[in-house]
């Protein structure tokens, strides 16, 4: 894959993702005002009262005209992605509004997914400040790295987290997860509550995550365990509905179909 193809394919989706949270946001408005569940005066507790100048930035972008105009800005930058690719200016952007949200939610709104998300746009930013000192064609190639190494290695200890986990090595805890899910608890006839069945997805899942290295050995390679890892999510969003999973860990894959193409001999 070539790098200008990777570099497009990662502004795309990841453009998508931001635009499917930021409306998620934008909807939970209601629960931001003042007296609303998530108001902000009362999470600004977690702020320590020595850093008042740290307080006093954070009361303004998140006062409740403030942190919906944040939002928009943020969706604006998204949508600019989609059509006009990033620029330095962007990538800040999009980067320290992510910072914002992600201490507006105590750290994170959703998990993984918003880790991911500043992964990625850590990398364009990375990627683009590095061109506006080098080049556009070295950026490009550090923000690639970036993300494709912090990706590989999220698959990579969840694979062997599990393989270290009894339970998921005997095919217990899959089950267990599916009975949480959006058409759970399973039923007695489903095919996932047969322990073997169980056993074997457990372990086809653990083995692809925990090799996930093995795609930046070629391109081949990387297309089988990044076709996977398309299927793996979409059926977690699928049995969970966690449609950020989904966006935020694809929005990665060009990044490692684009590295496993890497020439590293010495010319």
């Amino acid at each position: 894959m070539s790098i200008l193809l990777a570099a497009r394919l990662v502004e795309i989706l990841l453009g998508i993702s931001l635009i499917i949270q930021t409306a998620e946001y934008l909807k939970l408005l209601e629960y931001t005002k003042v007296g609303g569940v998530w108001d902000w005066n009362f999470q600004r507790a977690d702020v320590p009262a020595s850093q008042i100048w740290v307080l006093q930035v954070l009361d303004f972008f998140f006062t409740p005209e403030n942190y919906k105009l944040l939002l928009v800005f943020r969706f604006v930058f998204a949508l600019s992605l989609i059509f006009s690719g990033v620029s330095i200016y962007t990538a800040w952007a999009l980067l320290l509004s992510n910072l914002l949200i992600l201490i507006r939610w105590r750290g994170a709104f959703n998990g993984g997914s918003d880790f991911m998300t500043l992964v990625v746009t850590c990398g364009l930013t990375l990627g683009q400040t590095w061109s506006y000192f080098d080049g556009q064609a070295m950026g490009w190639v550090a923000a690639l790295w970036y993300i494709s190494i912090h990706s590989i290695s999220s698959y990579f200890m969840s694979g062997w987290v599990k393989l270290l986990n009894g339970a998921w090595r005997r095919g217990i805890s899959m089950p267990v997860f599916l009975d949480t899910g959006v058409y759970g608890p399973l039923q007695d006839q489903s095919i996932l509550a047969n322990p073997v069945v169980a056993r074997l997805c457990s372990w086809s899942f653990i083995l692809w995550e925990a090799s996930m290295p093995l795609a930046l050995t070629s391109y081949p390679a990387a297309m089988f365990f990044c076709s996977v890892a398309v299927v793996f999510h979409f059926l977690v969003f699928w049995f969970f509905g966690l449609n950020r999973f989904f966006w935020a860990w694809i929005s990665s894959l060009p990044a490692i179909l684009y590295c496993s193409t890497w020439n590293w001999s010495v010319s």
